[in-house]
């Protein structure tokens, strides 16, 4: 048995519905991101970086993916003899077998796994938050504070707290109360979704959920309060750096556009914290005579011809002589023909937009049919979706993956989508 201080164990199940159809054939915390990576980077950097080299990822939604970028490991060095990271989806015993139903029943699942290290700790976390986080911190502060489970919080303003499980704790920062969601939130500490447990009080208490069939088996809504009502030390870890859950498109793109601000602390090349990735440029970065950069992100392997603007320009795409982007995302392997124009749009990979279409642009509607996803003037187009020469696209609009735009049609204006092969008009 190879004993270690701390497993890692990450949820990256997650379907990510309200990012609509940038996680239609992935899972959340497999969608690119910051032009040649993906959301789990950080949370796999940061265990590396905070020196946790055990690390299981519980995978179930669509990860054919999200298994295949992590591999075994070695973009993270984690193909060591004494290291390793595990893909651990849902599986059939001789008996049974079934989905991962919540949170703590994903890793219930895979108490075997853990069982083999014997940590004295458990660290669970989110696969699909954007930030920079020393967990070794974390574990000291747990340890200090002789905690039975720590809870990474941030403080946010009061009237957003409602929309997060809210931590109501005392000024040592000892946890007595716990509201998901509340309406009036007595407090501005919301949960980050990062936990330490003592492993052995975890165990107890997941295989003691495990036989409650009334249980929702997660650890918000089950595990935590169970813990608090038994009078358990719990504590609330604070962390003031940068931190979001890029949930929605309107939050994913605007993590992705604070990557150009000089002062966002997400430096993806620092050497102190660097964020690891799988992506390898197919060649150098191309800048053309006719190209004009600003404020961007042009990551390796893309050809610029055209006209950049406070946009993310991704691996192997590329902006042709006269194209305009701004204020955008073109994922890896696009191609932008000539004097395309994109504005405040998200182009996913393998998309083709052809001469003099205009993307983005026209007055702001609802979306018709998922307005609560696609809003904000923020325009999305699928995987290896082609769009035809001269084609004016609206704000808000959703056209879905693997749709081919190149007759008939002239127009989609503002609110519309291209569902299924099906146009729905506003």
């Amino acid at each position: 048995m190879l004993k270690v201080q701390t497993v890692a164990m990450i949820l990256a199940g997650g379907k990510g519905s309200r990012l609509g159809v940038l996680s239609k054939n992935n899972a959340k915390p497999g969608v690119p991101f910051g032009g040649g990576y993906r959301i789990i980077d950080f949370t796999i950097s940061n265990c590396v970086n905070s020196d946790i080299e055990h690390i299981g990822v519980l995978t179930q939604y669509k990860p054919r993916i999200l298994n295949s970028h992590i591999g075994v490991g070695k973009a993270w060095d984690l193909d060591r003899y004494y290291a390793g990271i595990s893909i651990l989806p849902p599986y059939m015993t001789e008996n049974e077998g079934k989905w991962y139903i919540g949170t703590a029943d994903a890793v219930t699942q895979n108490l075997d796994f853990i069982d083999k290290y014997a940590p004295e700790y458990v660290l669970v976390l989110s696969g699909d938050h954007i930030y920079k986080m020393d967990y070794s911190k974390m574990i000291e502060f747990h340890k200090r504070k002789g905690s039975q489970l720590t809870i990474a919080v941030q403080q946010v303003p009061i009237e957003e707290a409602s929309r997060f499980g809210v931590m109501n704790a005392d000024e040592q920062y000892k946890i007595y109360e716990f509201e998901e969601k509340p309406k009036e939130p007595k407090s501005d500490l919301i949960s980050m979704g990062i936990y330490v447990f003592n492993y052995r009080l975890l165990k107890k208490y997941l295989l003691e959920d495990a036989e409650n069939e009334a249980s929702a088996h997660d650890f918000g809504k089950n595990i935590i309060p169970k813990m608090l009502a038994d009078n358990q030390d719990i504590y609330a870890y604070p962390f003031k750096g940068y931190w979001k859950d890029v949930g929605t498109i309107s939050s994913y793109l605007e993590a992705n556009m604070d990557l150009l601000n000089p002062d966002n602390p997400l430096k993806m090349h620092d050497e102190m914290w660097k964020i690891y990735s799988t992506a390898i440029p197919t060649h150098a970065t191309y800048y053309g005579k006719s190209s004009h950069v600003s404020n961007s992100l042009i990551a390796d392997g893309a050809m610029v011809y055209g006209t950049v603007k406070n946009s993310i320009i991704s691996t192997a795409a590329l902006i042709e002589e006269g194209a305009v982007i701004e204020n955008s995302i073109i994922m890896d392997n696009c191609h932008i023909q000539k004097n395309a124009s994109i504005q405040k749009s998200i182009v996913c990979s393998g998309v083709k937009i052809g001469e003099n279409a205009k993307i983005g642009v026209g007055d702001n509607k609802k979306n018709i049919l998922q307005p609560h996803i696609y809003n904000n003037e923020i325009t999305v187009i699928g995987v290896d979706t082609s769009i035809g020469n001269d084609i004016r696209i609206g704000k808000n609009v959703m056209i879905d993956t693997k749709i081919a735009l190149n007759n008939g049609i002239k127009e989609i204006d503002s609110g519309e989508c291209i569902f299924k092969g099906v146009r729905y008009n506003v």
